[in-house]
């Protein structure tokens, strides 16, 4: 008798390794996609980085002179610490607000079904049309302030350098924020309601609801959300390009318009590779302090019906 569940067991095992096996084909469509424009692009630029290049001409060994141009260069330092200031500030701004549009779309009423579509407007413009728009509107002598009369607008917004950081911020965060919102709407509706009834037995009002449930329950998409954030703050360039260009004097020169810049402003594509690499590496070691901060539980979010 005892031996039966155990060969039932053993049976069970293998015939689902042979359908995992079986389903493993089929991610390696994926996997050679990803190895060829992923993979393979890392390591030629790692492979560039070491090289001397102007974008035209032959590419020839240089040894560690990029990464010594760019290791030595006064600039670095600063660029990195105005990458981590948007990261920091981008994550601060949108991540409460995404939180709460979350909760507040992932009701049943049908009015939020269309608050809902306008939320995500932004989300579907083009960066640089984006910043073109925001860059009209606060000309301090022809944009919106000027034309209403209003003096708390009317101020040289993107020529102090702390104004410029705050618009920047702004920006992304309302192009980005319905995103965000999405992804909370999605894990607030897979909480089992049941939780909330019992709350409300017990007499806990929505705000206790919110803080006792909702927020535990979020926990790993937070995670997620705030590695996106990180990552998306890391590469974001085009709208500080056409906004600001990284002025006024460097205030919003992030590490990667330091890196347009050098690459094809100066024509120097091997520190150009040098500093792509280091965001690389800026960005991987922010994930996984993110991951970790998760902890090793991965199934805190309870499924729902």
């Amino acid at each position: 008798m005892s031996t039966a569940p155990t060969y039932a067991s053993g049976k069970v095992t293998s015939s689902k390794r042979t359908s995992t096996g079986r389903l493993g084909w089929l991610v390696l469509p994926a996997l050679a996609i990803f190895v060829a424009f992923a993979v393979l692009p890392l390591f030629g630029v790692f492979a560039l980085s070491f090289s001397s290049w102007d974008g035209i001409g032959a590419i020839s060994f240089a040894g560690f002179d990029s990464w010594r141009a760019v290791l030595t260069d006064p600039g670095l330092p600063h660029a990195l610490w105005v990458t981590f200031l948007v990261i920091v500030l981008s994550w601060i701004a949108q991540t409460p607000l995404s939180i709460l549009l979350g909760v507040f779309i992932s009701g049943s009423q049908r009015y939020r079904a269309v608050l809902a579509v306008l939320f995500f407007l932004p989300l579907l413009l083009s960066a640089a049309a984006v910043s073109i728009a925001y860059k009209a509107l606060l000309d301090p002598n022809f944009g919106l302030g000027p034309g209403l009369n209003l003096g708390i607008l009317t101020q040289d917004w993107l020529g102090d350098g702390t104004l410029a950081m705050g618009v920047v911020i702004f920006i992304i965060a309302w192009q980005w924020i319905p995103f965000h919102s999405l992804i909370y709407q999605g894990a607030i509706r897979q909480i089992p309601g049941s939780m909330y009834e019992a709350a409300q037995i017990d007499g806990a009002g929505r705000v206790r609801q919110f803080f006792s449930i909702t927020l535990p329950q979020l926990k790993n998409t937070m995670i997620t959300s705030s590695t996106l954030m990180v990552v998306g703050s890391l590469t974001t360039f085009d709208l500080i390009f056409v906004l600001t260009a990284g002025g006024p004097n460097d205030a919003t020169r992030v590490l990667a318009l330091d890196m347009y810049l050098t690459g094809f402003r100066a024509n120097l594509m091997g520190p150009a590779s040098a500093i792509a690499v280091i965001l690389v590496v800026v960005g991987l070691v922010l994930a996984q302090l993110l991951q970790r901060l998760g902890g090793r539980e991965r199934n805190s979010q309870l499924e729902g019906a």
